[in-house]
C-alpha cells in the first residue's frame, strides 16, 4: 500500500494548481503524476467515470475527483491548520471568492491562453503532446498536442469572448490584476497572513495560465509583481500561524475584488439559477448537460452571450448553504458588513433546484 497521496494532474492544468498548491501549504506528503494518455485510460475514466485533472488517490486507494470535494475531504483527514476559516465572515468570503475564481476567472485564463497564439501556441501545445505521449519526439508531440488543443481552444467563446468583447474581458483582468497588486504588495495572502480555500481557488487560473503561459506570464511579471510573488509563494512550504482566524476581518485591499464578482458574476449566477428551472420544467427526464442554452452577461458595460453552466449552482450552493447555516447571533454579527458589500439579497435568494454529485457526475438533489 502506497503511504503517500497521489496527485493525476499537470502542470498546465487550471484545476491542478488548485490542488498542488493546496497540498504543498497543508504539508501533505503526495505524489504528482503525470496524467499521460496511458493514465487516462487505465485509471482515471476507469476509477472517475470522467476525463477531468487532478484526481487524488489515496493512501487506502479512495480516489476523489473535483477540487472543491478533494480539498473537503482531505481536510477531514487533516483537520490541523485548517484552511477553511473558521470564523463566519472569513469562511464565508473564502467560499464566495471560490466559487469566482473557479467560474468566472476562466474567462481570461482561457482567453489570454488561447487568443495569443503567437506566443502561446507552440508552448502549451508542447505542454499537451508532453503529457499524453512524454516518449514521443516533439514534433510528434506538438501534432498530437494541436489536435488535443482545438477543443480547449473552443471552450472560449462558449464561456463568452468574442471579438466584440474582447478589450472589455482584458480591461477587467487588467484592472483585477492592479487590484490584486494592491493587496498583496500589504498582505501575504487573499484575507491576510493565511492561505485559504479562496488562495487555493485562485491559484487554478493564476498559475498554470495567467502566470505561466508565456504572454500573460510576462505581463504578469511586468504590471504586478506582487501577484508574481504571490502565485511563487502559493507552491511553497512556510510556517504559517496557528491563529490566524481568530480576527473576524477582511483586508480593505480585497473589497474591490469582491465588488467586481459582485458587479460581474453575481447576476450570471441569479440567472442561471432561473434558466436552470425553466430548462428542467421543458426537460424533466433528462440527464444535465455541461451547459444548457445561452444567457446574456456584462463586462466592463459590454454585453455578450454565453452558455449557462448548471455545476456554477452547485458551487453557488457552498457559499448559501453555509450562510444559511450560521446561527441567528452569528449572522446578526456579519449581517451588515454582508449587506455593505452587496451579496446579502444574493444569498438569502432561494435555490430552485438543488444539485448533488453522484459518481462524479451532477444531478438534481432529490434524485
Amino acid at each position: 500500500m502506497q503511504n503517500k497521496y497521489k496527485m493525476y494532474g499537470a502542470d498546465f492544468s487550471l484545476y491542478s494548481g488548485k490542488v498542488r498548491s493546496y497540498l504543498i501549504k497543508k504539508g501533505i506528503p503526495y505524489e504528482e503524476v503525470l496524467s499521460t494518455l496511458k493514465v487516462y485510460k487505465k485509471f482515471i475514466v476507469p476509477r472517475t467515470g470522467v476525463q477531468y485533472i487532478p484526481v487524488v488517490q489515496t493512501p487506502e486507494d479512495e480516489v476523489f475527483q473535483d477540487t472543491s470535494v478533494i480539498i473537503d475531504e482531505l481536510e477531514k483527514r487533516f483537520p490541523q491548520n485548517p484552511m477553511l476559516p473558521t470564523t463566519p465572515m472569513q469562511k464565508l468570503i473564502a467560499l464566495l471568492l471560490e466559487v469566482y475564481a473557479d467560474e468566472w476567472l476562466l474567462i481570461p485564463a482561457m482567453h489570454y491562453r488561447w487568443y495569443f497564439e503567437e506566443d502561446n501556441y507552440q508552448f502549451i501545445t508542447q505542454k499537451f503532446g508532453g503529457m499524453l505521449k512524454p516518449r514521443w519526439p516533439k514534433f510528434l508531440q506538438r501534432f498530437l498536442g494541436r489536435k488535443v488543443a482545438a477543443r480547449f481552444q473552443g471552450a472560449v467563446s462558449l464561456l463568452g469572448v468574442q471579438e466584440y468583447n474582447r478589450e472589455a474581458v482584458e480591461k477587467s483582468y487588467q484592472e483585477l490584476l492592479s487590484e490584486l497588486q494592491t493587496h498583496f504588495s500589504q498582505h501575504d495572502y487573499l484575507l491576510g497572513n493565511h492561505p485559504s480555500i479562496a488562495d487555493f481557488s485562485f491559484m487554478g487560473p493564476f498559475f498554470a495560465h495567467l502566470y505561466s503561459d508565456p504572454y500573460p506570464g510576462k505581463m504578469m511579471k511586468r504590471d504586478a509583481p506582487a501577484v508574481a510573488a504571490w502565485v511563487e509563494r502559493m507552491n511553497m512550504t512556510s510556517d504559517l500561524p496557528n491563529n490566524a482566524w481568530e480576527r473576524d476581518e477582511i483586508p480593505k485591499t480585497l473589497l474591490p475584488v469582491l465588488r467586481r464578482m459582485l458587479k460581474e458574476h453575481v447576476p450570471v449566477i441569479l440567472d442561471t439559477n432561473k434558466q436552470l428551472a425553466v430548462w428542467r420544467n421543458k426537460n424533466p427526464n433528462i440527464s444535465i448537460p455541461r451547459y444548457i442554452g445561452e444567457h446574456s452577461f456584462s463586462i466592463e458595460g459590454v454585453s455578450g452571450l454565453r452558455k449557462i453552466f448548471p455545476y456554477l449552482m452547485w458551487m453557488w450552493q457552498r457559499p448559501v448553504d453555509y450562510y444559511q447555516s450560521l446561527s441567528s447571533e452569528e449572522k446578526q454579527k456579519i449581517q451588515t458588513q454582508v449587506s455593505e458589500l452587496g451579496f446579502l439579497e444574493a444569498l438569502n435568494a432561494p435555490i430552485q433546484n438543488r444539485l448533488t454529485r453522484k459518481n462524479n457526475q451532477l444531478i438534481f438533489a432529490e434524485q
